[in-house]
């Protein structure tokens, strides 16, 4: 009778460890608390480095996940002539872009995302 318990309550927390891994799998884990599907990217056109002439480094604070991550570059790659990469291990992301762009409109950009630019370099 006692192994039957131990085997009972050892499938329970095989099944609460797979459900777990499910949900993360298929909802993401994130520090942002959500409950529905990431976001879906947007996808650059045109990946051909050389047609970005400037490149701009920005310091990002507040992302802590992938998720977060996603937001900053989906915002700045819905923009027409930017490509972005954002690294959060670092905080950064790596901004190309066809044309010049002020830092006060890259700043505009990543706080419509709900997060804080730092600080633009160009590179």
């Amino acid at each position: 009778m006692g192994s039957f318990i131990i085997i009972v309550i050892l499938l329970i927390i095989i099944c609460a460890a797979i459900y777990s891994t499910v949900r993360r799998i298929r909802y993401g884990s994130s520090c942002c608390g959500s409950k529905e599907p990431a976001e879906k990217k947007v996808k650059v056109k045109d990946k051909n480095k050389d047609n970005y002439k400037y490149v701009y480094m920005l310091n990002v604070d507040g992302m802590h996940c992938s998720n977060c991550a996603r937001r900053v570059e989906n915002a700045l790659n819905s923009r027409e002539g930017i490509w972005a990469i954002a690294n959060v291990g670092k905080k950064e992301v790596v901004v190309r872009s066809k044309s010049e762009k002020e830092d006060s409109e890259l700043a505009r950009i990543v706080d419509s995302a709900g997060y804080t630019m730092l600080s633009c370099k160009k590179i």
